[in-house]
């Protein structure tokens, strides 16, 4: 034998023994991450966050203190049926890697018999037979290894599905809440608007009664009135379309969920200026993706497994006797041992297309990471953006509503004395009611703004979490 094939064999026998796996190592995909947000700088306007280290990372509902919401959000967390399929589906992927950390072991099989014949002519006879084998295909080139890391990555980016839809159903809840509150505040508006609009439907009657006025000025005041009444109807029934939504969310039949009308104090969290991009490690999406492609990973090793043979060591125990007393004779016993390889041959390159067709779906599944990454970023810039315009926008349009309001007092006492025509009334009523409404529906818009912001960054902005880098990115 030569000195190059008993280097060669060396090296077999050593890759036998110590079991050498034949896929690449993992690298986790590297992504641009800027350190600060380039909107944090449009933050003027917003108010200092307030300290929320004992809270959870998971309820980050609870920084807009509500207590009817914080309610909801319990529910959801149980009764979601969403949540529940991704519970499930959690459950499924976990029940995979077992099954597949199981192909790492031996697998034994036992069997008996026993048969009694004989014929017309002569005494019965009994043949009885018991055996035991075990099979065990050792994972000399870490297929199955690659094939249990697969399995692992593919459970923790179910594991990420699952925050994720946890994230979505309370952000889903937070937002169609705080849509029905700001439509509870809008209908008690419309409720003493309509009141202000029969007293003044009232003085045009009068005015009219008394010869001093057109019966235009009453047809507009009731033009006005019931207009304002058919809002309200329509705004009634927006509520009730987010009433049923929000039934839908906490796992409850519409007809048997009710939920009262009560107080709304807008609440916008404060939200730190120096939030760091790191916290986006948390998105669900983002964790699922990079999981993904450590699954993809894995597939290459998987492919490359099938360039070298396949080896399955056997072997089995029987016996046979005329009585089962005799089955454990050592006498009777028989037992074998085997090994058998098997290799291909020739295959016209079908093992190195599976090869290029893995490492394309891990390159595939890179570029999709590196593009969730991006729009992640995207997603919170735009939410920043938002939450500024949006702080901005609401001290601009409470000045508005009080001149509105300023207004519509004195065409009306104008109107009285006689100085000026309904016409002016009229509009200087339409014009306070909208902006009364565009800044409730303004305050409702800056809370939807920061669950989104807080969506965005996988569940919240609490800072101190960015000093603990996990191994492998989690859902929050």
């Amino acid at each position: 034998m030569t000195k190059n094939r008993r280097t060669h064999l060396a090296l077999a026998l050593a890759a036998l023994l110590s079991g050498c796996a034949i896929g690449p190592a993992y690298e986790q995909p590297s992504t641009s991450q800027p350190p600060a947000w380039k909107e944090a700088a449009a933050a003027e306007g917003w108010l200092p966050a307030a300290p929320a280290d004992a809270l959870d990372r998971g309820e980050w509902w609870k920084l807009f203190g509500d207590a009817g919401l914080d309610e909801l959000a319990a529910r959801v967390q149980v009764s979601n049926q969403n949540i529940a399929a991704a519970v499930a589906n959690y459950a499924q992927a976990q029940a995979l890697v077992r099954e597949q950390r199981a192909a790492l072991f031996p697998t034994v099989t036992a069997d008996g018999s026993a048969r009694r014949s004989g014929a017309r002519n002569t005494s019965p006879t009994t043949a009885t037979s018991a055996s035991l084998q075990a099979d065990w295909a050792p994972d000399v080139w870490g297929r199955l290894r690659q094939a249990v890391s697969g399995a692992q990555a593919s459970a923790q980016a179910s594991e990420a599905d699952l925050a994720s839809a946890r994230l979505s159903a309370v952000g889903e809840l937070a937002t169609n809440y705080f849509a029905l509150r700001e439509a509870d505040a809008e209908l008690q508006l419309l409720a003493g608007t309509l009141e202000g609009y029969e007293r003044s439907l009232g003085i045009a009657r009068n005015r009219y009664n008394a010869g001093i006025a057109a019966q235009t000025d009453v047809l507009q005041a009731q033009t006005l009135y019931v207009n304002t009444q058919a809002e309200r109807v329509a705004l009634q029934r927006t509520r009730d379309t987010l009433e049923h939504a929000i039934a839908v969310l906490v796992g409850a039949a519409p007809a048997e969920f009710v939920l009262r009308p009560a107080d709304w104090t807008p609440v916008v969290p404060g939200i730190p200026v120096g939030v760091p991009s790191t916290l986006l490690q948390r998105r669900p999406d983002i964790a699922a993706a990079e999981r993904a492609v450590a699954a993809a990973n894995a597939q290459i090793g998987i492919a490359r497994s099938a360039y070298f043979p396949s080896l399955t060591l056997n072997a089995a125990l029987s016996s046979s006797a005329s009585r089962v007393g005799d089955l454990f004779n050592a006498s009777n016993m028989l037992w074998s041992l085997g090994l058998s390889v098997a290799q291909t041959v020739f295959d016209a390159g079908a093992i190195g297309a599976r090869v290029d067709a893995a490492k394309a779906a891990h390159q595939a599944a890179v570029a999709s990471y590196r593009q969730t990454v991006l729009t992640a970023f995207q997603n919170v810039e735009d939410q920043l953006t938002a939450g500024a315009s949006l702080a901005q926008q609401e001290g601009l349009r409470r000045e508005a509503s009080a001149a509105a309001d300023l207004t519509e007092q004195q065409f009306l006492n104008r109107y009285r004395q006689g100085q000026v025509s309904y016409t002016d009334v009229v509009t200087a009523q339409v014009s306070a009611l909208n902006a009364r409404r565009t800044l409730l529906q303004l305050q409702v818009n800056r809370q939807s703004a920061a669950v989104a912001l807080i969506q965005a960054l996988g569940g919240g902005w609490q800072v101190e979490w960015a000093d603990s880098q996990p191994r492998t990115p989690a859902g929050g």
